[in-house]
């Protein structure tokens, strides 16, 4: 970053720290649900998981239930009005659905669904391109979920974004400090596109320099180099992580300013043989699974930052301040998210309740 001058240090900065307010007040987190989860695509399960015809699955999106089912032509979703379970089948049980809507099928097989009934963008549009650096790899081959769970953490959604989004907590991983902080991953770029989305850009993890595991090379995703790493993080809350032969997405589910449901799936290709079946388990698990070397780590982490900044906490200030090139550690991708977060609540992320409380005293 060049030095600044008396004109840039007298800039006031768009977004260099927002509140805690912006993960605690309760407000908020309604708004949240009204404006940004009832209007966005939400990928809520995979294509695989509904293999048979009136095979579904169920979620709930801005507190809403909401359920997607085969229809033996294709994909459809609608308002879920009684049926309880995750998944099943809809010939052996009433169907009870009620009005449709909007759903695509995209980007490696994933299914989309929004509430807005008037959607102003197809999935891809709303994406906006942030896909495309692993598009190569996800829609060569049709993939499925081999690996599915869930957690209930005590943290506010956006907490758990932002793990996916700052890569200083990297630090915090041993495997990743001896596995993959070479020169390429301090290159690494942040790369923000529209509505809020950034992708980050690959580079070349040692898996043998850690001890126990071996290089990974020899397994991939189509058109993927050897052990390269993608990351996809889709605005509001969603994620999209290729580890070369392990391929996890991560969805939320805001249940309160400070508890989230948050899914996680790992992938294979449905042609794989039963060995490289069971070597991308492996892979998958032995860093992502619920036993493995980062995941419960990063959980340990966001529910530590939900216990700091929970609802009656000290108001503070999260500093986005670094600037580094948009190289790994920028915080550019922080920036970014939050820019579009308070364009779609229409506040200040420095100051989230004053238009709130503006509004209520005008009311």
């Amino acid at each position: 970053m060049p030095p600044r001058n008396h004109s840039n240090w007298t800039k006031t900065p768009k977004v260099e720290y927002i509140s805690s307010k912006c993960y605690n007040d309760h407000s908020i987190y309604l708004r949240e649900q009204e404006e940004i989860f009832s209007k966005v695509w939400v990928p809520m399960c995979h294509i695989s998981e509904m293999y048979n015809k009136d095979d579904y699955r169920t979620t709930q999106i801005a507190g809403q239930n909401v359920i997607a089912w085969n229809t033996g032509d294709g994909i459809k979703a609608a308002y879920n009005l009684q049926i309880q379970s995750p998944a099943g089948n809809l010939d052996s049980i009433n169907k009870g659905c009620g009005k449709k809507l909007h759903c695509e099928v995209k980007h490696g097989g994933m299914v989309w669904v929004t509430l807005d009934p008037n959607p102003t963008q197809s999935v891809d549009e709303w994406t906006a391109g942030a896909f495309d650096c692993i598009a190569d790899a996800i829609d060569t081959e049709e993939m499925e979920v081999f690996h599915y769970h869930k957690a209930v953490i005590d943290t506010n959604y956006k907490l758990w974004h932002d793990t996916n989004s700052e890569f200083y907590h990297d630090f915090m991983h041993y495997f990743n400090r001896v596995s993959g902080f070479n020169d390429e991953y301090f290159a690494r770029k942040n790369i923000p596109f529209d509505n809020g989305h950034v992708n980050v850009s690959s580079f070349t993890v040692n898996y043998e320099e850690y001890e126990g595991f071996e290089d990974r090379g020899e397994l991939s995703f189509p058109n993927l180099p050897p052990n390269q790493w993608y990351m996809v993080d889709l605005f509001p809350g969603f994620n999209f992580n290729l580890r070369g032969s392990a391929y996890r997405s991560d969805s939320v589910t805001p249940l309160g300013p400070n508890k989230v449901l948050i899914e996680f799936r790992g992938y294979g290709l449905k042609c794989d043989t039963a060995e490289e079946r069971q070597t991308r388990i492996k892979h998958h698990n032995s860093i992502w699974g619920p036993f493995g070397r980062n995941l419960h780590e990063d959980l340990i982490g966001v529910a530590g930052q939900g216990t700091t900044m929970r609802e009656g906490t000290a108001t503070r200030n999260i500093l986005h301040g670094r600037h580094e090139n948009s190289t790994i550690h920028d915080e550019v991708g922080m920036r970014h998210y939050y820019e579009a977060w308070g364009n779609m609540l229409g506040v200040s992320p420095m100051n989230p309740l004053a238009i709130l409380e503006e509004n209520r005293v005008a009311a």
